[in-house]
């Protein structure tokens, strides 16, 4: 059984920050690279973030230099810390497996606005 639990979303103004915690459970984590999600209301969801087992990070180009992924692999959980929001970064946040699987959690939700 593999559930992954994604916290840490809020409401926060342009510029701000928020960490994101994503608690895997089952060998999902153990043995596999993590990814960062988002889905905005009417678009695909989109990768942004993704982590290997040996902490190797790859970013999306609308992230780099804001977004920090890493794990900690004692705790089975991913993290994902923001910095300098954009409105354009709302979406429902949700971590699985790179590449993705079938098991997505129920996401934490970001809204930036003033």
């Amino acid at each position: 059984q593999v559930q992954l639990v994604e916290s840490g979303g809020g409401l926060v103004q342009p510029g701000g920050s928020l960490r994101l915690s994503c608690a895997a459970s089952g060998s999902i984590f153990r043995i596999s690279a993590m990814g960062w999600y988002r889905q905005a209301p009417g678009k695909q969801r989109e990768v942004l973030a993704t982590i290997t087992t040996a902490g190797g990070t790859y970013y999306v180009d609308s992230v780099k230099g804001r977004f920090t992924i890493s794990r900690d692999n004692t705790k089975n959980t991913v993290y994902l810390q923001m910095n300098s929001l954009k409105p354009e970064d709302t979406a429902v946040y949700y971590c699985n497996a790179n590449p993705y699987t079938m098991y997505w959690g129920q996401g934490t939700q970001v809204t930036v606005s003033s």
